[in-house]
C-alpha cells in the first residue's frame, strides 16, 4: 500500500491489466438504475472484470466528499485497480473528462473539477491525459450530454482494465495542473496548530481534521490534557470550547465531546454517542478550519 511507482514502471507493467478490477463511486444513490448502469458497461466491455464500488452516498454535487473519500480508500486496494469517480456538477459543460496515473500506481478516471485534488496532494498524478471522447465513448450515447458516468467514464475505465486500449489510447497529455480545491494545511504557528476539517464520520457525526497524529505529538500533545478547540467558518468563529485528548469515546461522559486519533491517524473531534457537527452545526471542506491551543 506505500509502494511509489515511477511513470516508467507503470508503463511497462501495466499493473491494471493484472487486476482487471473497476471500483465505482459518485453521489448517484442507488434509487435508481443509474450505478447498474454504470456497472452493465463495463461488463460489456468485459466479463472478465471484478466490479466494486466504493459509495454511491456522496452528497450530491459535493467534490470536496469525493476528492476525500476516493484518498480514504485507494491506497487500501491494489496497484492497478482502476477507479471510476463520479461527481460531476459541470456535467456536459466544457470541464475537461480525464484519467490519471497515481503515483501509488492505480488509475482514476473522473472530471477535472477538484475530485482529484486530494490524490494529488497526497499521492501525487504522475501522468494526466484528456478523455478523446470521439473513440472513448459508448456507442450511440453522442446525443447524451448529461451521463458521463455511464457513457464516458465507466466505458473508458473498463476499457482501460480490459485492455482494450492502452493507457495512451485515452487520449492526449495534459501538462496543465489539473483544477485543485483550496485546502488548509496542517501546521503550528506560535501556540496554535492550525489545520481544515476534511470530512466527517458520516455515521456519527464526528470531524475529521487533515491534522497528523505527529504533528499533534510536536505540538507536545498527551492522553489526558485538555485543549482549545476554535473553530471557523470563513471568517467566522462557530465553536470554541476546552475538551480532553482521549485514548477513545468512553473516556469521557455520554454526551461529553472529546479529541481522539482516527483510523487514519488524524486528529478528530467527537461526542461519546452523540454528533458532534448535529450539534453544534458544524460543516466540511472549503472554509472550515480548526485551531488548537492550550486550555483556557
Amino acid at each position: 500500500m506505500d509502494r511509489r511507482f515511477t511513470i516508467e514502471e507503470l508503463r511497462e507493467e501495466r499493473p491494471w491489466l493484472r487486476r482487471k478490477t473497476l471500483v465505482f463511486m459518485s453521489d448517484f444513490g442507488l434509487v435508481d438504475g443509474a450505478v447498474s448502469a454504470m456497472h452493465g458497461v463495463a461488463d460489456e466491455v468485459s466479463q472478465d472484470l471484478r466490479l466494486e464500488d466504493l459509495t454511491h452516498d456522496i452528497p450530491q454535487f459535493s467534490i470536496w466528499e469525493a476528492s476525500y473519500r476516493l484518498i480514504q480508500a485507494m491506497t487500501y486496494w491494489a496497484p492497478g485497480t482502476v477507479f471510476i469517480s463520479v461527481v460531476d456538477p459541470g456535467v456536459g459543460s466544457d470541464r475537461k473528462s480525464v484519467a490519471v496515473l497515481t503515483a501509488s500506481g492505480h488509475v482514476v478516471v473522473t472530471p477535472d473539477n477538484g475530485t482529484l485534488t486530494h490524490v494529488a496532494k497526497d499521492i501525487g498524478i504522475l501522468e494526466r491525459r484528456e478523455i478523446f471522447e470521439a473513440v472513448n465513448r459508448l456507442s450511440g450515447s453522442q446525443r447524451s450530454y448529461t451521463f458521463h458516468g455511464r457513457d464516458v467514464y465507466a466505458y473508458t475505465g473498463a476499457r482501460i482494465a480490459s485492455g482494450a486500449i492502452s493507457f495512451e489510447e485515452t487520449g492526449p497529455v495534459l501538462d496543465d495542473a489539473p483544477v485543485l480545491l483550496d485546502v488548509e494545511e496542517p501546521r503550528i504557528e506560535g501556540d496554535r496548530l492550525i489545520g481544515a476539517i476534511d470530512i466527517l464520520d458520516t455515521r456519527y457525526g464526528s470531524l475529521w481534521t487533515n491534522i497528523p497524529d505527529t504533528l499533534f505529538d510536536q505540538f507536545g500533545a498527551r492522553h489526558g490534557e485538555r485543549f482549545h478547540i476554535e473553530i471557523r467558518h470563513d471568517d467566522m468563529t462557530v465553536f470554541g470550547y476546552d475538551m480532553p485528548f482521549c485514548r477513545n469515546f468512553t473516556e469521557v461522559g455520554k454526551g461529553e465531546p472529546l479529541i481522539y486519533i482516527n483510523s487514519l491517524l488524524n486528529v478528530g473531534i467527537a461526542i461519546n454517542q452523540g454528533s458532534f457537527s448535529e450539534r453544534f452545526r458544524i460543516g466540511t471542506g472549503e472554509g472550515w478550519r480548526i485551531a488548537i491551543s492550550a486550555s483556557r
